[in-house]
């Protein structure tokens, strides 16, 4: 189980701190969630934030787009060379269209499905995509209670990856914690996001060591 802790959560008044002791607690992946305000109800990280971001971490990042007009987006953050970013098909009319300017960029591609979107949706695209991010909780804002009916979701979505696209990474983000990690995983998800749970907590190599 790989552990992409949100720094949405984080301390940013001292975010390039937090993000080196993140790392060093054992952090796979920095998970960077950008909102714009219009696709979901607050506003986050531009790319001046996410650039001081990973030039503190020694890990990869994991960009979350929550935005509208996400071509923009992408050409805006692209330079900053995240290992994924991941998009919301429910804003985007032209899906493989962003997926390939994604991989133009030699960054990873991967879309977003909301609690109430259905896997389905999926079938012709998931063997485009490194990786499905499930959100378990609806975007926008952190500290929010796990949706259980995501973890029918993930083994859906992974009956569909063994068919079409076995190397598919499956991301879950919203109200994990130590209480449903063993869940997600036996579910078929890959990577856990964590955001309160690891840093709200008292000691974050602890709390990430719980989640895997």
């Amino acid at each position: 189980m790989k552990i992409a802790p949100s720094i949405l959560s984080a301390d940013f008044g001292k975010l390039a701190e937090e993000v080196k002791v993140i790392c060093n607690a054992g952090a796979d992946f920095i998970h960077v969630d950008v909102m714009d305000g219009h696709f979901v109800p607050n506003m986050t990280m531009g790319p001046m934030i996410v650039e001081a971001v990973s030039k503190a971490s020694t890990k990869p990042l994991d960009i979350h787009f929550m935005v509208e007009n996400i071509p923009f987006f992408v050409d805006m953050y692209a330079h900053i060379k995240p290992e994924f970013i991941t998009f919301h098909i429910e804003e985007e009319k032209h899906i493989n269209r962003v997926i390939q300017q994604i991989r133009n960029y030699d960054i990873r591609p991967g879309v977003v499905l909301n609690p109430a979107t259905p896997v389905s949706l999926l079938e012709y695209i998931v063997a485009d995509v490194d990786m499905v991010l499930l959100m378990s909780v609806n975007p926008g804002f952190g500290g929010q209670k796990f949706i259980p009916s995501v973890i029918d979701k993930i083994k859906e979505l992974r009956e569909l990856a063994i068919k079409k696209n076995p190397n598919l990474l499956i991301e879950v983000d919203g109200g994990v914690n130590d209480k449903n990690a063993k869940l997600l995983k036996e579910a078929g998800a890959d990577i856990l996001v964590a955001g309160s749970f690891v840093f709200k907590s008292n000691d974050y190599k602890k709390a990430i060591e719980s989640l895997r």
